[in-house]
């Protein structure tokens, strides 16, 4: 059995036959409240659109497209671009998908395509462009989709029709260009002339007249079914046999103030017909009944829904045809059924009065339908069951939902040994009585939900009901299930019981119920102490379990003595909720022992705080994992050691701050990660390399760090042809502030690359010149450079020494660029100097003149007890400031002595600091100061300043007080 995720789950091999369909639907039913799920496959990123199962679903895009996309890959089979803005179809468009077999492009705006605009679409089965403006279809628009076999072109105000139109479209089967202002007949012989295989055609509501068969005769028709209902047909004239194989005819009514004229002179017409649709047709009775006549010997199928004249004569003439078996008689004002409404319908297996606002049947109206197996009296007004449905021994199917019954007696069904199916749903049923099923031995499906039942006694205790698999008692008003409640329903596979009030499930209220496949519990207030081993280990069979949304607790939070599921070792999808402790909740390390087949494991919203890393020690089968909607901020990569099949992951909206853990986690088989609205905001390599089968990666909703941290994922998400990841060029950067709002892959990764070819050019170049250099000196100078060596270690000594001699005569020299000297003159030395006392030097008062330049900056700072470096972009680019930061930070790591203080003029982001790699170094382990915008706070800025000159010169790497100013 396929999963719809993309991924194979392997179906028990035990598992009996008849209850894989229960299990499918189960499974799918609970994907299906997976939020936004989006199917894996094998593709790329798009802006607009995402790829499902080589689909491409660009359909209600947001913003709206308002052209096709130019980025869908080659290799799709199907284009979803409905509900969008598109107003033209251009040349090429589809040029580079000739493997696209179905194309849907209804509900836009498009008024225009272009010739040709289809010809590379070689292997185009289904074009839908429903709901479009296209007012005429002009001649060759549609070459090339010569493979083309249904063509849906409805409600888009046609008009004209070229005569070559459809003239490609020689494989066309299916043609429904209803809704549109054809007008006349010609129109669609125009069309259907080029279509020699042409077997289903809709033309409704296109505002025909007349239908005269002349007009189509040249054509050549094999149609199996025709739709030419709601045109407001004043003649409808068929002289010759121009539908020799027409199957299903529609020729519903469209409501005027004059009858339509018949006159079908070629009796042939529609006797091959066999099914029949006159809806609301307004037809003189005599031409009814001859219509009704010619179609003596093939109709089956008869549908006169919402007639408004001779509605008991049309079923008496219908009736009198022997192989007519259906009667659908809907949204009739019937009120009352009489005894002989029906008298002549002997041959009818299967009668649909849906929608008839039916109050009241006769005893006996359907006493002559003694063949009757289907009976449809859904949305009525019935107020009990009636006593007419008890005469129809051969009924297999009884339709009674959304009607007023309030109670069910003991008679209702009696008799109705053969009944299969039972929908009595969206009533106002309170109780059941012990004998009121006691007749149905063969029912198969009973659906009771949506009543007011609180209790149902014994109804289900005694073996009245041995064939029923499927009862469905969700939506009521049930608070407890006893002890053995459903004893009787031996074969039993499905049993819906969510959105109820159980508070108590009773130790063995699943006795008898061996054959269950699925069980669901969902959305009540079950609150009991503990979910006991007791309630479940009769149901050996179980492939599903929902208990989500109820009050659950559990009295251990480390372990159980008695794993409430440990019995159920055929359970294969598991939905719980959590244990909640203070509104938090927790899980018992051993809540899943014995689920050693389990597949599907759901969570989702129970306020989890953690999870054991042995929770998953007993599943070593499971593939799909949903936790989202937690509290949990991280997990452990132990976690998932024991789950080395798990294909899909559901951690959406749990706080993760990283995805470290799937670095040593080991899901090498893991296809689908989901993991929406949590706070992390980089994604490396290291992540994602493990996770060899990755094809899809949804990470809606995360706020992103545009810097190079992230350019390998930028670079990943744009060039990778196995990992999908959804929704990528939406994703916006939160950090820098000045990128906030950004979109993340605009973000330019150019400057965090390094050319490899480059650095290996010069490196090699510097290589074979640094050689040269060596041997050469080495050869000619080599004891001149040792002599050289030992002088200057020696005049470096003395002077070292020379200029610790002249320390402490500054108390801080002042590097800065000459563009900030207004703000040194202005603002720091009235503030240093005058106020506060210090002893500053600066470059231009008190540099010795006639002394080399790098010399007066090495005393000057030698001699001063700090450094004040004032730094703005000027000063980043200026060769003398990088100069004095340089010897700064000499003398700071040469003397390890906390003499540099940094103060920043501007703010300056990361990515404009990262070629002064000495400036990020310093940044990350020396104080600093940032001068505030506004000049704000400025006494919070001067304090600090003083403090930091004040400090006592301390080890580089001992703590220091955080000296940022911010505003």
């Amino acid at each position: 059995m396929i999963l719809k995720m993309g991924h194979e789950v392997k179906e028990n091999k035990t598992m009996p036959k008849g209850r894989a369909k229960y299990f499918k639907l189960s499974i799918m039913f609970l994907l299906l409240n997976i939020d936004n799920v989006v199917v894996p496959v094998r593709g790329f990123s798009l802006r607009s659109c995402r790829i499902s199962y080589s689909t491409a679903i660009c359909a209600k895009s947001r913003p709206s497209l308002k052209a096709v996309p130019k980025d869908i890959p080659p290799t799709v089979t199907g284009l979803d671009l409905s509900l969008n803005k598109i107003t033209k179809i251009q040349g090429s468009d589809f040029k580079n998908l000739p493997l696209l077999t179905q194309l849907e492009i209804d509900r836009n705006m498009i008024s225009q395509i272009d010739t040709g605009a289809f010809a590379n679409l070689i292997s185009l089965k289904n074009l839908n462009l429903n709901n479009n403006k296209l007012h005429e279809l002009r001649a060759d628009l549609f070459d090339g989709l010569g493979n083309l076999t249904e063509l849906r072109i409805r409600s888009n105000g046609i008009k004209v029709v070229a005569s070559t139109s459809f003239k490609s479209l020689t494989s066309l089967k299916l043609l429904d260009i209803s809704f549109n202002r054809l007008n006349h007949l010609t129109n669609v012989h125009a069309i259907i002339q080029h279509l020699p295989n042409l077997k289903d055609l809709s033309i409704y509501g296109n505002g025909f007249t007349t239908f005269n068969s002349w007009e189509l005769t040249n054509s050549s028709l094999g149609l199996t079914s025709l739709d030419v209902s709601q045109n407001p047909f004043g003649v409808f004239n068929i002289t010759t046999d121009i539908f020799p194989d027409l199957t299903r005819f529609n020729i519903g009514g469209f409501h005027s103030k004059q009858h339509m004229k018949w006159e079908v002179r070629n009796t042939t017409f529609p006797s091959r017909v066999s099914t029949l649709d006159i809806s609301g047709l307004e037809l003189a009775f005599g031409h009814m009944k001859t219509f009704l006549e010619s179609v003596n010997s093939s109709l089956i199928s008869m549908r006169m829904n919402s007639m408004k004249y001779n509605l008991t004569a049309l079923i008496n003439v219908s009736c009198t045809i022997p192989t007519m078996s259906t009667l659908q008689l809907r949204r009739n004002k019937l009120h009352f059924i009489r005894s002989n409404l029906f008298k002549l319908c002997i041959n009818v297996t299967e009668l649909d009065l849906a929608e008839s606002r039916i109050k009241n049947i006769h005893d006996e109206a359907f006493a002559s339908m003694q063949g009757l197996k289907i009976l449809t009296l859904s949305r009525n007004a019935l107020h009990s069951v009636p006593a007419a449905t008890k005469y129809i021994p051969t009924l297999e199917e009884l339709d009674l939902s959304k009607n007023n019954i309030t109670t069910l007696g003991c008679q209702d069904f009696a008799n109705m040994t053969k009944l299969k199916h039972l929908r009595l749903f969206n009533n106002f049923i309170s109780a059941l009585n012990d004998c009121v099923f006691k007749d149905l031995i063969q029912l198969q499906v009973l659906k009771l939900q949506g009543n007011h039942i609180c209790k149902f006694g014994g109804a289900f205790k005694k073996p009245n009901l041995p064939n029923l698999t499927q009862l469905r008692l969700n939506g009521n008003g049930l608070t407890t299930i006893q002890s053995e409640a459903f004893n009787g329903l031996q074969s039993l596979q499905m049993l819906s019981l969510h959105e109820n009030k159980i508070k108590n499930l009773e130790d063995g209220c699943f006795i008898g119920l061996t054959d269950l496949t699925d069980l669901q519990l969902q959305s009540n207030n079950i609150n009991q102490s503990v979910i006991r081993q007791e309630v479940f280990n009769h149901l050996t069979n179980l492939r599903r379990l929902d208990l989500r949304t109820n009050h659950i607790r559990y009295n251990y939070s480390s372990a159980m003595p008695h794993p409430p599921f440990s019995k159920l070792s055929h359970l294969q999808i598991l939905a719980i909720p959590g244990q909640h402790r203070r509104g938090k909740s927790l899980l018992p390390s051993n809540l899943l022992q014995g689920l050693t087949n389990l597949l599907v494991f759901n969570t989702r919203n129970t306020q989890l705080l953690s999870l054991s890393k042995d929770m998953f020690n007993h599943t070593p089968q499971l593939q799909i994992l949903d936790i989202s909607s937690n509290d949990i901020v991280d997990l452990s990569p132990e976690l998932f050691f024991p789950i080395q099949n798990l294909k899909s992951l559901y951690i959406s909206r749990i706080s993760l701050r990283s995805l470290d853990f799937l670095k040593d986690a080991g899901l090498t088989k893991l296809e689908f990660i989901q993991a929406r609205k949590n706070a992390f905001s980089v994604l490396s390599e290291d992540e994602m390399d493990p996770l060899k089968a990755l094809v899809y990666l949804d990470l809606q909703g995360n706020s992103f760090t545009c810097d190079c941290d992230n350019a390998w994922f930028i670079n990943w998400t744009e060039n990778s042809n196995k990992t999908q990841v959804f929704d990528a060029y939406n994703f916006e950067c939160n950090y820098p502030p000045d990128l906030k709002g950004m979109k993340l892959l605009d973000f330019d990764i150019r400057f965090c690359k390094v050319s490899t070819d480059f650095i290996c050019f010069v490196s090699t170049t510097c290589m074979v010149l640094l050689f040269m250099v060596v041997s050469f000196t080495y050869h000619f100078l080599r004891w001149q450079l040792t002599y050289a060596y030992y002088y200057f270690l020696a005049l470096l000594f003395n002077s070292k020494n020379q200029n610790r001699q002249a320390a402490n005569l500054y108390d801080a020299f002042i590097s800065y660029n000459t563009h900030d000297e207004p703000w040194v003159i202005q603002e720091l030395l009235p503030k240093l100097e005058g106020e506060q006392g210090w002893r500053l030097c600066l470059h231009h008062r008190d540099f010795e003149p006639g002394k080399p330049i790098i010399e007066n900056i090495t005393d000057a700072i030698y001699a001063s007890r700090k450094t004040i470096c004032v730094i703005s972009r000027r000063y980043l680019e200026s060769e003398w400031c990088s100069r004095e930061i340089q010897v700064a930070s000499f003398r700071l790591f040469d003397e390890r002595k906390d003499v540099l203080i940094l103060v920043f003029l501007e703010e300056i982001p990361t990515y404009e600091m990262s070629p002064h790699h000495r400036m990020r170094k310093l940044l990350k382990r020396q104080t600093y100061l940032s001068w505030p915008e506004g000049r704000e706070h400025t006494e919070v800025f001067w304090e600090k300043l003083r403090k930091a000159l004040r400090a006592e010169e301390e080890g580089l790497y001992e703590d220091r007080l955080l000296l940022t100013v911010m505003d």
